[in-house]
Parts: C-alpha cells; sequence; structure tokens
C-alpha cells in the first residue's frame, strides 16, 4: 500500500510512520500512527530539533574545553545514534557537522601524540640521568618527580606506546633495584656500628666490676675517645646509645670517687641558676598587693630575659619552664583583677583582709564565669564555622583556657584564705 501522507523527510504508510532513505541511510520504520497521519508526521518534525540541539551542544562543548581530544568518543558515539535517531528533518547538515568536528578532533590528537612523543623520549632521558646519579635520595626524588610528568603526559601513537612504557619502566626498575641494594648495605654498615657502640657500653659495664680500677680508668677513656670516632647514625639511635653509653661511665666513676673518697659536687648551670633565681623571686613576690603593677612590670622584664637565656641553652627543665610561666601568668591576672577592682574601691588595701578578700573573691569569680561563658561562644562559633582545626584558633582557645585556670587557682587560694581568717 502506497504512502497516504508524506512530507520532504518521511511518510506513513499502513499505519506506520517511515523515514526516507538519505545518504548512506536506507529507508526505515520509526514509529505508528495514533491519531492522525499528519500529527504523526509533525511529531516526528517536532523530535528532530531534539538531534538537532544534542549535535549543537556537543560542537559547543568542544569548543569550550580544554581537553578537546577526550570528546574524540562521543563524537563517534553521536554519529551512530543519529543513524538510529527516530526523527524527522534534514541529517546532512548534522552529519556534516560531527564529520568535521571528528577529523578536527583526529588532527589535534596526531598532533597531541607527536607533542607527547618528543616529551617522554625527553622524560625517558632524563630518567636515565637522575638513575645514575651518585645520591640516591636526590635520585629518588628526582625520579619520583619525572614519573609524575609521564603519568600527566597524553599517550602517544600506539606503535610507539608499548616501546617508551619498556623502556621508562625498565630504568625505574634497575634504578629502585640498586636503591634497595643501596639501603640494605648502608643498614648493614649502620647495624655494624650500633654493634660497635654497645660493645663500648658493655664494655665500660665489665671495667667497672674489673678488680683493678685503676687500670680500668685508662680503657674507660679510651672507649670515650673511640666513640667520638663512630659517625652516621639515626640521630634517635644515636642519642638513645649516648644515654646509655653516659649512664655507665657515670656508673664507673662514681664508683672510682667512692674507692678513692672523692667527693664530687655537682656542676650546676649558672644559666640555670640565675632562671631559678628570676623564678623564685616572681613567687616571693605574689603576695605583695600593693606593689603589684611594679611587679608586673618586672614579670615582662622577666620574661625577655627567659627568652634570651633559654635561647643560648640546648635543653631546660620542663618543670623549671611550666613553674616560671604559672607564676608570670599569675601575677598578670592578679595585676589586672587589682587594676579593675580599683576604679570602684580605690581605697582597697586600706580595707580590713577579710573584706579585701570577699571584694576580690566576688569580682574574680564574675570574670572567670565572663570568660568562660565567652570562650563556649567562641569554640561552638568555630565548630559551626568548621575552623576547629586551624592554628589561630586552637591558639586562642589553649591561650584563654589557661587565663581562666590561673583566675581559678587565684580564686581558690582566696577562698581558701578567707575560710581561715573566718575559722580563725
Amino acid at each position: 500500500m502506497e504512502a497516504t501522507t508524506s512530507n520532504e523527510f518521511g511518510f506513513c504508510r499502513d499505519g506506520k510512520v517511515y523515514i526516507k532513505a538519505f545518504l548512506n541511510f536506507p529507508e526505515r520504520e520509526i514509529g505508528f500512527v495514533r491519531n492522525t497521519e499528519q500529527e504523526a508526521l509533525q511529531y516526528f518534525v517536532n523530535r528532530f530539533e531534539l538531534a538537532k540541539k544534542k549535535v549543537a551542544d556537543l560542537s559547543s562543548e568542544v569548543k569550550e574545553v580544554q581537553n578537546k581530544g577526550s570528546f574524540l568518543t562521543k563524537v563517534v558515539q553521536m554519529k551512530a545514534y543519529l543513524a538510529e535517531f527516530d526523527g524527522l528533518g534534514d541529517f546532512k547538515p548534522l552529519f556534516d557537522e560531527l564529520e568535521r568536528i571528528e577529523e578536527f578532533l583526529r588532527s589535534l590528537i596526531q598532533q597531541n601524540q607527536v607533542k607527547n612523543l618528543e616529551i617522554k623520549r625527553a622524560l625517558i632521558e632524563d630518567a636515565k640521568q637522575a638513575a645514575h646519579g651518585e645520591d640516591v635520595l636526590l635520585a629518588t626524588e628526582q625520579l619520583v618527580e619525572i614519573k609524575s610528568k609521564w603519568v600527566k603526559t597524553g599517550p602517544v601513537d600506539r606503535q610507539y606506546q608499548d616501546e617508551l612504557t619498556d623502556t621508562f619502566q625498565a630504568i625505574l626498575e634497575a634504578f629502585f633495584l640498586r636503591r634497595r641494594v643501596y639501603f640494605e648495605e648502608k643498614n648493614r654498615i649502620i647495624d655494624e656500628k650500633i654493634a660497635k657502640l654497645q660493645g663500648f657500653i658493655d664494655g665500660v659495664h665489665q671495667l667497672r666490676k674489673a678488680p683493678d680500677i685503676d687500670d680500668s680508668v685508662g680503657k674507660v677513656k679510651d672507649l670515650q675517645r673511640e666513640w667520638k670516632t663512630v659517625l652516621g647514625l639515626p640521630p634517635k639511635k644515636q642519642s638513645m646509645l649516648w644515654k646509655n653509653f653516659k649512664k655507665a661511665n657515670d656508673m664507673f666513676f662514681e664508683k672510682y670517687n667512692r674507692i678513692k673518697g672523692i667527693e664530687v659536687k655537682p656542676r650546676i648551670d649558672p644559666r640555670v641558676q640565675e632562671l631559678v633565681a628570676m623564678t623564685q623571686e616572681l613567687e616571693s613576690k605574689l603576695s605583695d598587693q600593693v606593689n603589684m603593677p611594679a611587679i608586673a612590670d618586672k614579670a615582662k622584664a622577666y620574661l625577655v630575659k627567659w627568652k634570651e637565656i633559654t635561647a643560648q641553652m640546648k635543653s631546660l627543665d620542663r618543670s623549671l619552664a611550666e613553674r616560671f610561666r604559672t607564676i608570670c601568668d599569675k601575677i598578670f591576672e592578679m595585676n589586672y583583677l587589682l587594676r579593675v577592682i580599683s576604679y570602684r574601691h580605690p581605697a582597697l588595701n586600706d580595707k580590713p583582709r577579710i573584706e579585701q578578700l570577699k571584694i576580690m573573691i566576688n569580682q574574680m569569680d564574675y570574670m572567670t564565669k565572663k570568660e568562660r561563658s565567652e570562650l563556649e561562644s567562641f569554640i561552638a562559633q568555630a565548630e559551626q564555622d568548621r575552623q576547629m582545626e586551624e592554628k589561630p584558633i586552637q591558639s586562642k582557645i589553649n591561650t584563654q583556657k589557661r587565663k581562666i585556670s590561673m583566675k581559678e587557682i587565684l580564686l581558690t587560694g582566696f577562698k581558701t584564705e578567707l575560710d581561715q581568717l573566718l575559722n580563725a
């Protein structure tokens, strides 16, 4: 039965809709007539707009994206999609556009592959040079960087791909084999040095038990001189062994001095003595309420001096450092408290001690609660803003916590003193 209704691109026959042959595609059925043949044809004419939009969108994407080569597959898939698309319209311009894009992309890919081939050949030469470097650690860093560039470089023509990959991989494998041998030898040497130093430690312990202590002294000093010649150990291991060696020497000379009746006075670093004196002086002045502003100024000056002295020292007793920091914090908090109180009670120091304590307790309790509430609000806001891991935020929180802690310590001291006076 012949077509009863048709247009330039299709027709209806026996209740079905057909697309006419075009390009190298034969005539084929694309749908059914549901109401009228004219409506059926118009439906597929309208549907053709979808195909036009898809091609236009793809063309626009190719123009805008940086990595254009990745769109070649999409273009090929779009051509297959159009070949089976159920719609009525002029498909030829769409296929022409896709052919143009495909030709452009294949040319671009070919150019990129030539460029990538040059880059990968250059990277192979760089890898060869780095792999033969004497500094294994430096060579490792260089090869890791070269490998990263290799991975980021796009593909080359298939005829070169396997050869290039095999060559590059062979260079890496040969180097890392040499690297493994290098570190195995290095670890062997380190193990030998560790065993040697451990032997020195054991030797000092044995000499401590020897019957001739005078003869042993010379041998211990020989071991001390030999110890200085053994270098190149990891710092932590070297430090641990040195502590054990020093301990063995201390035990040996303690016995030697005991046998010889020698009294050894421990040497105290004069810088440490000065730090202790500064700390003790500030601790003794915390109760001098009348002169607290001058004491706070002295604490500030001592803070500067403390930093100057400790900058010249390799190590410092943590307990002494914490003790100094605590007394400075207490003085600063005490000075701040008295300054705040002075606005309402300028003659605080003329009042009886019990009244002074009550005023100080009330004011310190108020300030502590206020600062704790502000800190809790600050933390809540930081958590909401996801800033808790940021160093400035953590630093501010820790500083405020310490200030509040010092206030609470002083407040407890005031309450204890007041209880003692009231119960006296």
